[in-house]
């Protein structure tokens, strides 16, 4: 990793766009304003071997980007000014960098070795997390073997994980994704809408006799979380004739609030425990993945994490220039800042990675999506680009009309499997072929004078990123990756990508509002709030 700058310009109190560096970036973006990507690979036969990085089972090509070498030179001086590389080896130390809750951000530590050491106020946190994960393994298996059993002595064979927000985007994201790897026996279901179709749909199918419950919640408190997990339990404890000892065989927490817990029914042996230094979003990776756990099995659960650490361990060593997930925040920084795409698309070549495109948007624009710098400043420049997308090639039907011939210009992450265990490579190679030909067409666009309305401009750049197969260590590295994408961003922008208050808000709102509703009391609201409060109220009777 490249020694930060010691230029006077590293201080992140210091507005950004006052920077050489940045001012360098500034001039450069109006230099590249005419190339046409085409023109440049016409030019440089070598581009592709240059600006590509090849890991073990992964391949980043950054080549199709609207970059040059001197692009990523400034941009890495920019990383430089910025103490890049001194706040990485912050993040994986411990240190309290998320300063707004005083709190160490170390979802990296999750899947370290257990050798490792890492202190958090004096205490190991590795021990603590090895610990943690050694009593998941030992249900997932004991769920697995048949050992544990329910209320009946019947086998478990649904796991419901009742959770929101990063306490089921993660682990839904991963379940779906390695489905190839689940327990023939097992079927995981995933519920966080508290809109009441969804839980009753699923109820309603599931026999309680083999059905266990996993609740997702920090605190124990989720409002969302909570009423499904009442739900649930209400439901079950009918189902046994009012025995509430059954709660013991069909309910597990993933929690920090013990006393909660325990005020729920549900018994010490079965809580895993939640840290304060990882927040809902980069959880899978500890106890929040239970359930993706059970599904692949233990041994397939720790290929993720090692996948995951492997690529953590790229991030802290390599330049920055050979860095994937510094190039991918980089980049994505350079198109925000200096060429004013806004947003950003991730285009999935694989069903399994259907969820990655949701999982992404919490990532990124929960973390990202700030106007005030860590040091409570208004930022100075944009920050927290628009994430969406859809798998291919069903996208390819939706939207990427809007992407080729648009009037805005939205850079686009490819990501495919080369390999799969389903035997059928003619279907591979088809969806290969489409992969490569949307990036290709996407940069070249299609000259036509003639026809104007067949007329592609081309030039629209993209990023494409190939596993070798999807595997639980390389679906670790990917989404590695991305966490560490949006962290490199962050930390150029000065921002604290690991707190959420506006997320806060808007709860805090609700609960007053649900009481308006409930009890039929008129609040204090502007006159739209009140309206439809009213107008709700009345429409019940």
């Amino acid at each position: 990793m490249p020694k930060p700058s010691s230029s006077p310009n590293t201080s992140q109190t210091t507005d950004i766009t006052t920077l050489d560096a940045w001012k360098n970036l500034s001039a450069h973006a109006k230099k590249m304003h005419g190339k046409h990507l085409k023109t440049i690979f016409v030019k440089d036969n070598e581009r592709f071997t240059r600006l590509s990085v090849r890991l073990p089972s992964i391949l980043a090509d950054f080549s199709k980007n609207r970059v040059t070498e001197e692009t990523i030179s400034l941009l890495t001086t920019l990383a430089d000014a910025r103490n890049l590389g001194a706040q990485i080896s912050a993040m994986f130390s411990g240190a309290k960098i998320n300063n707004t809750e005083d709190r160490a951000v170390l979802h990296t530590a999750l899947r370290a070795p257990e050798n490792a050491r890492v202190t958090v106020d004096g205490q190991d946190v590795i021990l603590d997390v090895h610990t943690a994960l050694k009593r998941m393994e030992k249900c997932a298996d004991d769920i697995r073997s048949g050992a544990w059993r329910g209320h009946t002595g019947k086998e478990i064979t649904d796991i419901v994980n009742i959770g929101i927000g990063g306490s089921v985007m993660g682990p839904q994201l991963a379940t779906q994704a390695l489905a190839g790897y689940a327990h023939m026996r097992i079927r995981t279901h995933y519920i966080s809408n508290v809109e009441a179709s969804e839980m009753h749909r699923l109820l309603k199918d599931l026999s309680p006799d083999t059905t266990l419950f996993i609740i997702a919640s920090k605190s124990f408190t989720t409002v969302e979380t909570m009423q499904n997990a009442t739900i649930a339990r209400d439901k079950l404890v009918r189902h046994f004739g009012g025995d509430a000892t059954a709660v013991s065989k069909h309910f597990v927490a993933l929690a920090a609030n013990t006393d909660a817990v325990k005020a729920f029914g549900i018994p010490s042996k079965n809580m895993f425990p939640l840290w304060g230094w990882v927040g809902g979003r980069y959880s899978v990776w500890s106890a929040i993945g239970l359930s993706t756990m059970i599904s692949i099995g233990p041994k397939h659960f720790r290929e993720f994490l090692a996948g995951a650490h492997e690529m953590d361990m790229h991030f802290k060593t390599a330049p920055l220039n050979k860095n994937i997930p510094a190039l991918m925040g980089l980049i994505g920084l350079w198109y925000r800042n200096f060429l004013d795409f806004p947003a950003y698309t991730v285009v999935p070549y694989h069903s399994g990675l259907a969820r990655l495109p949701a999982w992404l948007q919490q990532a990124d624009m929960e973390s990202n999506g700030k106007h005030i710098t860590s040091e409570g400043t208004p930022v100075t420049v944009a920050t927290g680009p628009c994430v969406f997308g859809e798998p291919g090639t069903d996208s390819q039907h939706t939207y990427f009309q809007w992407l080729h011939q648009g009037t805005d210009i939205v850079p686009v992450d490819f990501i495919a499997a080369i390999k799969t265990p389903y035997g059928n490579k003619q279907q591979q190679s088809m969806l290969l072929a489409n992969c490569l030909a949307q990036s290709e067409a996407l940069m070249n666009g299609q000259d036509n004078t003639q026809e104007p309305y067949r007329h592609f401009e081309g030039n629209r750049p993209s990023t494409t990123i190939l596993l070798d197969e999807l595997t639980p260590h390389n679906l670790g590295m990917l989404l590695a990756a991305y966490e560490h994408r949006v962290f490199v961003q962050g930390a150029i922008w000065g921002i604290n990508s690991f707190d959420q208050f506006g997320v806060e808000l808007g709860k805090a709102l609700a609960k007053t509002i649900q009481t308006e509703l409930t009890d039929k009391i008129n609040g204090m609201h502007d006159a739209s709030t009140s309206g439809l409060i009213h107008h709700i109220t009345n429409t019940r009777g």
